[in-house]
């Protein structure tokens, strides 16, 4: 996505106007969901099932590579900060892949230090999506991907069901908003204005 188009939706003049169709990427469109926060992992699946989408969940940047190589999904919401392999590590490389070096990719993180360090380094993401997000930021990012052409078009259909062994009831008791569980917020690591190279 244009640098343009990032920097107005990170200072807060990116929203959807209501007036704008919905548009959206394929029914059973396969997303790749890496975030080492399992409330993070069942709300933006919960979010994008009930849209249709075909979702694959990774809590750490191992499983990530792994899942996007075997499983050649869509499209990826990778969270910056993760144990092992850190996001950025993960985006570098599905990007240098000629097997993955094509699929979409929205970096997310709850870190101001690191959403400044993408938007500097630039590594090739699509977007970015700052935590916590609700289910209008998340499908604005698809239609954005949408339409800048790195997602194909879904026709009008009906709607999507909870995914397979999932109850109704479970899936109606995964709340709205995507928030960390308290065991995953970290705060911003110290560096030195000097150190541009640090992912963390």
């Amino acid at each position: 996505m244009a640098g343009f188009g990032l920097l107005k939706r990170l200072v807060g003049g990116g929203e959807r106007r209501h007036s704008e169709p919905r548009v959206r990427a394929p029914m059973a469109t396969r997303v790749l969901v890496v975030d080492d926060s399992a409330t993070i992992r069942a709300v933006l699946g919960k979010m994008l099932g009930q849209d249709g989408y075909e979702v694959i969940k990774a809590a750490d940047g191992e499983s990530a590579l792994a899942l996007a190589r075997d499983e050649r999904p869509g499209l990826v919401f990778l969270d910056i900060v993760l144990p092992g392999l850190s996001g950025f590590e993960v985006l570098r490389t599905l990007r240098h892949e000629p097997d993955t070096r094509h699929i979409p990719i929205v970096m997310i993180s709850g870190n101001v230090q690191a959403t400044e360090q993408f938007y500097v380094q630039r590594y090739g993401a699509d977007d970015f999506m700052k935590k916590p997000f609700g289910r209008g930021e998340v499908f604005e990012r698809i239609r954005q991907l949408v339409l800048a052409g790195r997602l194909p078009a879904r026709a009008p259909v009906e709607q999507a069901l909870p995914p397979a062994g999932v109850s109704q009831a479970e899936w109606d008791a995964i709340p709205d908003i995507a928030m960390p569980d308290e065991a995953h917020q970290v705060s911003a690591p110290s560096r030195s204005p000097d150190d541009p190279a640090r992912t963390d």
